[in-house]
Protein backbone atom coordinates (compact mmCIF):
# COMPACT_ATOMS: atom_id res chain seq x y z
CA UNK A 1 0.00 0.00 0.00
CA UNK A 2 1.16 3.46 -0.94
CA UNK A 3 1.76 5.60 2.43
CA UNK A 4 -0.76 8.54 1.80
CA UNK A 5 0.99 11.94 2.36
CA UNK A 6 -1.58 12.38 5.18
CA UNK A 7 -0.11 9.78 7.49
CA UNK A 8 3.74 10.50 6.63
CA UNK A 9 2.91 14.24 7.70
CA UNK A 10 2.04 13.31 11.18
CA UNK A 11 4.90 10.87 11.37
CA UNK A 12 7.51 13.63 9.97
CA UNK A 13 6.41 15.92 11.89
CA UNK A 14 6.15 14.02 15.37
CA UNK A 15 9.75 13.30 13.98
CA UNK A 16 10.98 16.86 13.89
CA UNK A 17 10.47 17.74 17.08
CA UNK A 18 6.59 17.88 16.44
CA UNK A 19 6.15 20.48 14.12
CA UNK A 20 2.37 21.14 13.45
CA UNK A 21 0.87 18.86 10.89
CA UNK A 22 0.35 20.24 7.03
CA UNK A 23 -2.92 21.80 7.14
CA UNK A 24 -4.00 19.90 3.62
CA UNK A 25 -4.00 16.83 5.48
CA UNK A 26 -5.71 17.37 8.61
CA UNK A 27 -8.37 19.07 6.59
CA UNK A 28 -8.51 15.71 4.59
CA UNK A 29 -8.67 13.54 7.67
CA UNK A 30 -11.12 15.49 9.96
CA UNK A 31 -13.62 15.92 6.73
CA UNK A 32 -13.11 12.14 6.43
CA UNK A 33 -14.23 11.37 9.79
CA UNK A 34 -17.36 13.76 9.86
CA UNK A 35 -18.78 12.59 6.77
CA UNK A 36 -18.31 9.38 8.00
CA UNK A 37 -20.24 9.80 11.08
CA UNK A 38 -22.85 11.29 9.56
CA UNK A 39 -23.65 7.91 7.58
CA UNK A 40 -22.01 5.69 9.84
CA UNK A 41 -21.53 7.08 13.41
CA UNK A 42 -24.19 6.16 15.89
CA UNK A 43 -27.10 8.66 16.60
CA UNK A 44 -30.00 6.67 18.55
CA UNK A 45 -27.75 6.56 22.40
CA UNK A 46 -30.05 8.69 24.66
CA UNK A 47 -27.11 11.29 25.40
CA UNK A 48 -26.75 12.38 21.33
CA UNK A 49 -28.59 15.18 20.28
CA UNK A 50 -28.22 17.66 23.30
CA UNK A 51 -26.08 20.72 23.88
CA UNK A 52 -27.25 20.07 27.52
CA UNK A 53 -24.15 19.85 29.22
CA UNK A 54 -25.53 18.46 32.37
CA UNK A 55 -26.36 15.85 30.79
CA UNK A 56 -23.44 15.53 28.16
CA UNK A 57 -21.05 15.31 31.52
CA UNK A 58 -23.42 12.99 33.21
CA UNK A 59 -22.63 10.30 30.04
CA UNK A 60 -19.40 11.13 29.76
CA UNK A 61 -18.63 10.39 33.18
CA UNK A 62 -20.67 7.31 33.20
CA UNK A 63 -18.86 5.84 30.08
CA UNK A 64 -15.30 6.34 31.59
CA UNK A 65 -14.23 2.48 32.39
CA UNK A 66 -17.72 1.59 31.37
CA UNK A 67 -19.55 -0.38 28.16
CA UNK A 68 -22.36 2.03 26.62
CA UNK A 69 -24.39 -1.27 27.03
CA UNK A 70 -24.27 -1.27 30.83
CA UNK A 71 -24.70 3.19 30.98
CA UNK A 72 -27.58 2.59 28.75
CA UNK A 73 -29.22 1.05 31.77
CA UNK A 74 -28.10 3.08 34.27
CA UNK A 75 -28.85 7.13 32.46
CA UNK A 76 -32.16 7.02 32.18
CA UNK A 77 -32.55 6.07 35.83
CA UNK A 78 -30.42 8.77 36.94
CA UNK A 79 -32.50 11.70 34.75
CA UNK A 80 -35.64 10.09 36.36
CA UNK A 81 -34.17 11.04 39.77
CA UNK A 82 -31.87 13.41 39.39
CA UNK A 83 -33.18 15.80 36.30
CA UNK A 84 -30.56 18.34 36.70
CA UNK A 85 -27.52 19.24 38.31
CA UNK A 86 -29.58 21.03 41.49
CA UNK A 87 -31.43 18.03 42.07
CA UNK A 88 -27.94 16.09 41.86
CA UNK A 89 -26.63 18.48 44.56
CA UNK A 90 -29.26 18.48 47.19
CA UNK A 91 -29.12 14.79 46.69
CA UNK A 92 -27.53 13.04 49.55
CA UNK A 93 -24.64 11.05 48.73
CA UNK A 94 -25.70 7.39 49.69
CA UNK A 95 -28.39 7.97 47.57
CA UNK A 96 -26.11 8.85 44.36
CA UNK A 97 -23.90 5.51 45.38
CA UNK A 98 -26.80 3.69 45.48
CA UNK A 99 -28.17 4.13 42.15
CA UNK A 100 -24.29 4.01 41.09
CA UNK A 101 -24.24 0.42 42.45
CA UNK A 102 -22.80 -1.79 39.88
CA UNK A 103 -21.21 0.68 37.29
CA UNK A 104 -18.07 0.55 39.10
CA UNK A 105 -15.19 2.51 40.16
CA UNK A 106 -17.36 4.80 42.84
CA UNK A 107 -15.04 7.52 43.14
CA UNK A 108 -16.40 9.00 39.76
CA UNK A 109 -19.86 8.53 42.11
CA UNK A 110 -18.41 10.81 44.65
CA UNK A 111 -16.86 13.38 42.39
CA UNK A 112 -20.11 13.31 40.36
CA UNK A 113 -22.15 14.60 43.74
CA UNK A 114 -19.12 17.23 44.56
CA UNK A 115 -19.16 18.65 41.09
CA UNK A 116 -22.82 19.43 41.10
CA UNK A 117 -22.58 21.20 44.28
CA UNK A 118 -19.62 23.07 43.41
CA UNK A 119 -21.54 23.93 40.42
CA UNK A 120 -24.55 24.96 42.26
CA UNK A 121 -22.55 26.82 44.77
CA UNK A 122 -19.61 29.01 42.85
CA UNK A 123 -21.44 28.76 39.35
CA UNK A 124 -25.11 29.43 40.42
CA UNK A 125 -25.78 25.75 38.77
CA UNK A 126 -24.29 26.52 35.26
CA UNK A 127 -21.63 24.62 33.88
CA UNK A 128 -18.34 26.93 32.49
CA UNK A 129 -18.73 27.17 28.65
CA UNK A 130 -15.14 26.36 28.27
CA UNK A 131 -12.99 22.97 28.52
CA UNK A 132 -10.46 25.57 30.35
CA UNK A 133 -13.22 26.58 33.30
CA UNK A 134 -14.26 22.60 33.18
CA UNK A 135 -11.64 20.93 33.77
CA UNK A 136 -11.16 22.88 37.39
CA UNK A 137 -14.47 21.02 38.58
CA UNK A 138 -13.94 17.74 40.81
CA UNK A 139 -13.43 14.46 38.68
CA UNK A 140 -13.74 16.53 35.61
CA UNK A 141 -10.44 15.50 33.39
CA UNK A 142 -9.04 16.95 30.05
CA UNK A 143 -11.01 14.52 28.06
CA UNK A 144 -13.86 15.07 29.71
CA UNK A 145 -13.94 18.59 29.50
CA UNK A 146 -12.90 18.26 26.00
CA UNK A 147 -15.97 16.44 25.40
CA UNK A 148 -18.40 18.44 27.13
CA UNK A 149 -17.05 21.82 25.63
CA UNK A 150 -16.53 20.34 21.87
CA UNK A 151 -20.26 19.07 21.93
CA UNK A 152 -22.15 21.90 24.10
CA UNK A 153 -20.19 24.96 22.44
CA UNK A 154 -18.37 23.57 19.46
CA UNK A 155 -14.71 24.45 21.45
CA UNK A 156 -12.05 23.30 19.19
CA UNK A 157 -10.30 21.09 21.26
CA UNK A 158 -9.53 17.10 21.36
CA UNK A 159 -10.75 14.70 23.54
CA UNK A 160 -7.97 12.09 24.22
CA UNK A 161 -9.86 9.46 26.30
CA UNK A 162 -8.25 5.59 26.09
CA UNK A 163 -9.85 4.90 22.89
CA UNK A 164 -8.95 8.39 21.35
CA UNK A 165 -4.93 7.58 21.98
CA UNK A 166 -5.58 4.05 20.19
CA UNK A 167 -7.06 5.73 17.24
CA UNK A 168 -4.64 8.48 16.83
CA UNK A 169 -1.77 6.48 17.68
CA UNK A 170 -2.67 4.41 15.17
CA UNK A 171 -3.41 6.71 12.11
CA UNK A 172 -0.25 8.82 13.06
CA UNK A 173 2.28 5.93 13.87
CA UNK A 174 2.95 7.79 16.92
CA UNK A 175 6.13 6.12 18.11
CA UNK A 176 6.13 7.74 21.75
CA UNK A 177 5.45 5.51 24.76
CA UNK A 178 2.11 6.41 26.22
CA UNK A 179 3.40 5.34 29.82
CA UNK A 180 5.72 8.74 29.78
CA UNK A 181 3.44 11.78 30.28
CA UNK A 182 5.59 13.72 28.00
CA UNK A 183 4.57 11.45 25.06
CA UNK A 184 0.82 11.53 26.27
CA UNK A 185 1.23 15.52 25.60
CA UNK A 186 2.76 15.21 22.26
CA UNK A 187 0.24 12.96 20.84
CA UNK A 188 -2.29 15.27 22.57
CA UNK A 189 -0.70 18.32 20.28
CA UNK A 190 -1.09 16.37 17.44
CA UNK A 191 -4.78 15.48 17.93
CA UNK A 192 -4.90 19.19 18.33
CA UNK A 193 -3.76 19.70 14.66
CA UNK A 194 -6.25 17.35 13.64
CA UNK A 195 -9.18 19.66 14.92
CA UNK A 196 -11.85 20.46 11.80
CA UNK A 197 -11.56 24.19 11.50
CA UNK A 198 -14.82 24.84 11.87
CA UNK A 199 -16.39 24.87 15.46
CA UNK A 200 -19.97 23.75 13.50
CA UNK A 201 -17.87 20.72 12.67
CA UNK A 202 -17.14 19.91 16.15
CA UNK A 203 -19.82 17.61 17.31
CA UNK A 204 -19.51 14.98 14.74
CA UNK A 205 -15.60 15.29 14.72
CA UNK A 206 -16.13 14.38 18.52
CA UNK A 207 -18.45 11.88 18.36
CA UNK A 208 -16.76 10.00 15.47
CA UNK A 209 -13.55 9.67 17.21
CA UNK A 210 -15.44 7.97 19.81
CA UNK A 211 -17.38 5.73 17.50
CA UNK A 212 -14.30 4.85 15.56
CA UNK A 213 -13.01 3.71 18.88
CA UNK A 214 -15.62 1.91 20.10
CA UNK A 215 -16.75 0.08 16.85
CA UNK A 216 -13.97 0.08 14.30
CA UNK A 217 -10.68 0.40 15.75
CA UNK A 218 -10.84 -2.10 18.41
CA UNK A 219 -8.15 -3.30 20.32
CA UNK A 220 -7.41 -7.24 19.64
CA UNK A 221 -9.38 -7.49 15.60
CA UNK A 222 -9.74 -3.54 14.30
CA UNK A 223 -11.97 -4.15 11.12
CA UNK A 224 -9.57 -1.38 9.20
CA UNK A 225 -11.65 -2.19 5.94
CA UNK A 226 -15.09 0.01 7.39
CA UNK A 227 -12.11 3.13 8.77
CA UNK A 228 -12.71 5.98 7.26
CA UNK A 229 -9.14 6.96 7.70
CA UNK A 230 -7.70 3.31 6.34
CA UNK A 231 -5.96 5.15 3.54
CA UNK A 232 -4.21 7.66 5.68
CA UNK A 233 -3.60 5.60 8.65
CA UNK A 234 0.57 4.56 9.10
CA UNK A 235 -0.42 1.84 11.26
CA UNK A 236 -1.76 -0.35 8.44
CA UNK A 237 0.54 0.70 5.83
CA UNK A 238 3.20 -0.50 8.22
CA UNK A 239 1.17 -3.90 9.18
CA UNK A 240 1.75 -3.56 12.32
CA UNK A 241 -1.82 -1.80 13.70
CA UNK A 242 -2.24 -3.65 16.81
CA UNK A 243 1.16 -2.90 18.18
CA UNK A 244 -0.27 0.50 18.39
CA UNK A 245 -0.52 2.30 21.08
CA UNK A 246 2.97 2.10 22.33
CA UNK A 247 3.74 1.08 26.40
CA UNK A 248 6.55 -0.29 27.68
CA UNK A 249 5.43 -0.16 31.19
CA UNK A 250 2.86 -2.85 32.27
CA UNK A 251 0.04 -2.91 35.14
CA UNK A 252 1.11 -5.51 37.91
CA UNK A 253 -1.74 -7.12 38.89
CA UNK A 254 -2.10 -8.33 42.84
CA UNK A 255 -3.84 -10.87 44.54
CA UNK A 256 -5.84 -10.24 47.59
CA UNK A 257 -8.30 -12.31 49.61
CA UNK A 258 -10.53 -11.42 52.46
CA UNK A 259 -13.26 -13.07 54.93
CA UNK A 260 -16.31 -11.42 55.16
CA UNK A 261 -18.97 -11.43 58.27
CA UNK A 262 -22.44 -11.50 56.80
CA UNK A 263 -24.43 -10.96 60.06
CA UNK A 264 -28.15 -11.55 59.96
CA UNK A 265 -31.01 -10.59 62.31
CA UNK A 266 -33.42 -12.89 60.88
CA UNK A 267 -36.32 -11.14 63.67
CA UNK A 268 -35.46 -7.78 61.66
CA UNK A 269 -34.71 -9.15 58.49
CA UNK A 270 -31.75 -6.93 58.66
CA UNK A 271 -27.65 -7.08 57.75
CA UNK A 272 -25.34 -5.47 59.97
CA UNK A 273 -23.09 -3.03 57.06
CA UNK A 274 -20.32 -0.80 57.93
CA UNK A 275 -19.11 2.32 56.04
CA UNK A 276 -15.77 1.79 54.13
CA UNK A 277 -13.38 4.04 54.71
CA UNK A 278 -13.00 7.50 52.25
CA UNK A 279 -9.57 6.30 51.02
CA UNK A 280 -9.10 2.47 49.08
CA UNK A 281 -11.44 0.18 48.00
CA UNK A 282 -15.09 0.33 47.86
CA UNK A 283 -14.40 3.81 49.36
CA UNK A 284 -17.36 5.14 51.01
CA UNK A 285 -19.86 1.86 50.34
CA UNK A 286 -21.71 -0.12 52.55
CA UNK A 287 -20.12 -3.74 53.41
CA UNK A 288 -19.80 -6.59 55.67
CA UNK A 289 -17.01 -6.10 58.21
CA UNK A 290 -14.18 -7.49 56.52
CA UNK A 291 -11.14 -9.65 57.83
CA UNK A 292 -7.57 -10.04 56.34
CA UNK A 293 -7.85 -14.31 57.57
CA UNK A 294 -10.62 -17.04 57.98
CA UNK A 295 -9.49 -17.35 61.99
CA UNK A 296 -10.03 -13.53 62.73
CA UNK A 297 -13.21 -13.63 61.28
CA UNK A 298 -13.93 -17.19 63.26
CA UNK A 299 -12.59 -15.05 66.60
CA UNK A 300 -15.08 -12.54 65.97
CA UNK A 301 -18.38 -14.23 65.20
CA UNK A 302 -17.36 -16.29 68.73
CA UNK A 303 -16.89 -12.63 70.77
CA UNK A 304 -20.41 -11.80 68.55
CA UNK A 305 -22.37 -14.94 70.11
CA UNK A 306 -20.34 -17.16 71.63
CA UNK A 307 -21.20 -20.82 70.60
CA UNK A 308 -22.81 -19.75 67.61
CA UNK A 309 -22.08 -21.64 64.42
CA UNK A 310 -20.63 -19.39 61.28
CA UNK A 311 -21.90 -21.23 57.76
CA UNK A 312 -19.61 -21.33 55.24
CA UNK A 313 -20.53 -19.72 51.78
CA UNK A 314 -18.79 -20.29 48.54
CA UNK A 315 -15.93 -17.61 47.85
CA UNK A 316 -16.37 -15.51 44.59
CA UNK A 317 -13.63 -13.13 42.53
CA UNK A 318 -14.15 -9.49 41.71
CA UNK A 319 -11.78 -8.77 39.54
CA UNK A 320 -10.57 -4.79 39.90
CA UNK A 321 -8.11 -2.45 37.71
CA UNK A 322 -5.20 -3.41 39.63
CA UNK A 323 -6.24 -6.80 41.27
CA UNK A 324 -7.92 -9.75 41.64
CA UNK A 325 -9.75 -10.34 44.63
CA UNK A 326 -11.45 -13.38 46.27
CA UNK A 327 -14.20 -12.47 48.99
CA UNK A 328 -15.44 -15.64 51.27
CA UNK A 329 -18.33 -14.27 53.06
CA UNK A 330 -19.12 -16.44 56.84
CA UNK A 331 -22.58 -16.15 57.51
CA UNK A 332 -23.65 -15.63 61.24
CA UNK A 333 -27.49 -15.72 62.10
CA UNK A 334 -28.26 -14.26 65.33
CA UNK A 335 -30.24 -16.95 67.49
CA UNK A 336 -30.84 -13.83 69.72
CA UNK A 337 -30.62 -9.84 70.38
CA UNK A 338 -27.00 -8.23 70.53
CA UNK A 339 -27.01 -4.91 71.59
CA UNK A 340 -25.49 -2.25 69.17
CA UNK A 341 -22.86 -1.30 71.51
CA UNK A 342 -21.01 -5.05 71.85
CA UNK A 343 -21.17 -5.29 67.85
CA UNK A 344 -19.01 -1.80 67.40
CA UNK A 345 -16.90 -3.08 69.86
CA UNK A 346 -16.37 -6.64 67.83
CA UNK A 347 -16.63 -4.95 64.66
CA UNK A 348 -16.26 -1.35 64.84
CA UNK A 349 -18.78 1.40 63.82
CA UNK A 350 -21.76 0.21 61.79
CA UNK A 351 -25.38 -0.24 61.83
CA UNK A 352 -28.37 -2.46 61.21
CA UNK A 353 -30.07 -2.22 58.21
CA UNK A 354 -33.56 -3.62 56.68
CA UNK A 355 -34.00 -5.22 52.92
CA UNK A 356 -36.17 -1.96 52.19
CA UNK A 357 -33.33 0.03 53.57
CA UNK A 358 -29.98 -1.54 52.20
CA UNK A 359 -31.85 -1.65 49.02
CA UNK A 360 -30.99 1.89 48.70
CA UNK A 361 -28.05 2.24 49.69
CA UNK A 362 -24.41 2.52 47.83
CA UNK A 363 -23.24 -1.18 48.20
CA UNK A 364 -20.60 -2.85 45.88
CA UNK A 365 -22.00 -4.77 43.23
CA UNK A 366 -20.78 -8.35 44.22
CA UNK A 367 -22.29 -7.33 47.95
CA UNK A 368 -25.50 -6.17 46.69
CA UNK A 369 -26.25 -9.59 44.29
CA UNK A 370 -25.07 -11.66 47.50
CA UNK A 371 -27.87 -10.01 49.47
CA UNK A 372 -30.20 -9.84 46.93
CA UNK A 373 -29.82 -13.97 46.08
CA UNK A 374 -30.68 -14.32 50.08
Amino acid sequence: MTMAPGARGGADALASGLDELQTPSAEALSDLLVAWQRVQGRHDLPWQGTRDPYRVWLSEVMLQQTQVATVLGYFPRFLERFPDVRALAEAELDEVLGLWSGLGYYSRARNLHRCARQVVERHGGVFPSSAAGLVELPGIGPSTAAAIAAFCQGERVSILDGNVKRVLSRVLGFPGDLSEARHERQLHRLAQDLLPSAASQMPAYTQGLMDLGATVCLPRQPRCEACPWSARCLGLSQGRAQDYPLRTRKLKRKSQQDWCLWLVDPQRDAVWLQQRPARGIWSGLWCWPLFSDEAACQAASAAVQPGTQLRSLPGFLHVLTHRDWTLHPRRLSLSGPVPDHDLERVLGAGRWWTRAEWSKLGLPAPVRRELTAA
